[in-house]
């Protein structure tokens, strides 16, 4: 039986990704979905854009759009830099693009073009970067941005856990009843003092601070077994990451 296995942001750390993708049970009929925020931060953005790429050839893969990989598109296809961007991981971005020809900026530009800002499979969980403020669902969701920005979802799922309130009860979230099950990235479980994925309610955030100094992680939506790297700061020594926003 085909599995699922969730990829938490990676910011440009490739050698955590390859650590991570080495050691997880997964095979071709499996499904490797990832939550997006593949560049800025460590310097291999576009070494983990190639990564992927060729991943998806060979593999089942499902490819989300983050908020960081939004400033990049945009960057790659000839427009000003957001300043944010460059403060908050985006300098090394652009550092690490000046040794890459117009050939492979166009094919990183394609593999951004393919991104999906949510997916929502056969058991009904919903995969996206950071989350949906539609109370009837992402599929109506009137701010396209909120599915790479939104940080309300994950907030309303831990004060759900915190409160106690009961899944029948009126106050209970409409948003959290839509989905078995919501995988989300964004926002860094190391902010909880947490360096592993956290489930709160119905929801789990794979973003267990790779960009920083916890851990790229991947866990089975199956099971729940999760599979993390060394610390990213240790496999880039002399690197100091992204700023915090």
């Amino acid at each position: 039986m085909a599995q699922t296995f969730v990829v938490g942001d990676i910011h440009g750390a490739l050698k955590a990704l390859q650590q991570v993708i080495t050691v997880i049970d997964f095979r071709k009929d499996d499904l490797l979905i990832f939550l997006g925020d593949y560049v800025d931060g460590w310097s291999e953005s576009p070494g983990v854009i190639t990564y992927l790429d060729e991943l998806g050839t060979i593999c089942n893969c499902i490819f989300l759009r983050g908020n960081h990989d939004v400033w990049c598109e945009s960057w790659l296809k000839g427009e000003y830099p957001n300043p944010y961007w460059l403060q908050h991981g985006g300098k090394s971005t652009v550092e690490a693009y000046r040794n890459i020809g117009v050939h492979e900026k166009q094919r990183h530009l394609a593999f951004f073009s393919r991104m999906q800002n949510y997916y929502i499979d056969d058991k009904n969980r919903l995969f996206v970067h950071a989350g949906f403020s539609s109370m009837h669902g992402p599929e109506t969701e009137s701010y396209e941005s909120n599915f790479y920005w939104d940080r309300t979802l994950w907030e309303v799922a831990v004060t759900i856990m915190d409160s106690r309130i009961q899944e029948d009860s009126v106050w209970y979230p409409k948003r959290l009843k839509l989905f078995e099950e919501i995988f989300i990235g964004h926002t860094p479980t190391i902010n909880f003092n947490s360096y592993m994925p956290m489930h709160a309610a119905n929801v789990w955030n794979v973003d267990t601070g790779a960009a920083f100094t916890g851990r790229l992680s991947v866990i089975n939506a199956e099971t729940k077994k999760v599979w993390q790297s060394d610390i990213v700061q240790q496999l880039y020594p002399g690197e100091k990451g992204r700023n915090k926003d």
